[in-house]
């Protein structure tokens, strides 16, 4: 197909298309004459990856194309899964600052606990120890027994995850399909968290509000303003849009 043609069926338009050949993120089309280029499935399929990777998952040109190189570099799925592909890079110093600050030796004791076999030196271990010391400095009570159950829930997920790694595909599919998993999938489930949350927060602060089971001691406890925004409801029903 010509580029004019790639453009139509991805519905990028063809000059996003030139940059993403220019960037490397597309692989040139077989050249036809000096001006004119042809492109087939395979530059079809890698543009919907590249615009599922950007326009849905929100990532940077510079962390798209750091995706698609991790892919390239390592077709086995396992290491892909254990391969922080989002994140950006980090000097070896910050790595070192952030492997003994205050919260890490909570997320590890988390690690042991559940028995998972982790390198508890990665970014996703040092990122749990960092959300654990702020929590603990803002006075929430909240340490890594409370977050147990969630990562009892979070292992069960990940059997989920790997499930849909299961099929007859080759190495490069493999790692696609990984990176689908973890990047488009992860998302999905903050989302639907989002939504279970809001629905369990409507019930639970507002199902009463109104009626006749709604006492003076229940709404001492449920401040909110005249128009509801006061209320933990309408709060998580507000903040739907952060849930990238």
């Amino acid at each position: 197909m010509t580029l004019a043609e790639l453009s139509s069926l991805s519905g990028v338009p063809a000059a996003t298309i030139k940059y993403y050949l220019r960037e490397g993120l597309l692989s040139p089309g077989r050249r036809v004459t000096a001006t004119r280029a042809e492109y087939g499935e395979a530059h079809l399929h890698r543009l919907r990856l590249i615009r599922a990777l950007i326009g849905v998952r929100r990532l940077s040109v510079v962390a798209a194309k750091r995706v698609l190189g991790t892919m390239a570099r390592q077709p086995d799925a396992h290491r892909i899964l254990g391969t922080p592909i989002d994140a950006g890079p980090e000097s070896p110093d910050g790595d070192h600052e952030r492997a003994k600050a205050p919260g890490v030796a909570g997320a590890r004791r988390l690690i042991t606990e559940m028995g998972w076999d982790v390198d508890t030196g990665t970014a996703a271990a040092r990122s749990l120890g960092e959300i654990l010391h702020a929590l603990s400095e803002l006075g929430t009570g909240i340490d890594w027994r409370t977050l147990l159950p969630y990562a009892r829930l979070a292992d069960r997920a990940s059997e989920l995850d790997i499930e849909q790694l299961n099929g007859a595909w080759g190495p490069g599919e493999a790692a696609e399909r990984a990176v689908l998993v973890i990047l488009l999938l992860e998302p999905a489930l903050l989302a639907l968290r989002r939504l279970a949350v809001e629905d369990k927060s409507v019930r639970h602060f507002q199902g009463v509000e109104g009626g006749a089971e709604s006492t003076c001691e229940e709404a001492a406890v449920r401040p909110r303003t005249e128009d509801g925004r006061g209320s933990p409801a309408a709060f998580f029903g507000a903040s739907k849009g952060m849930a990238t």
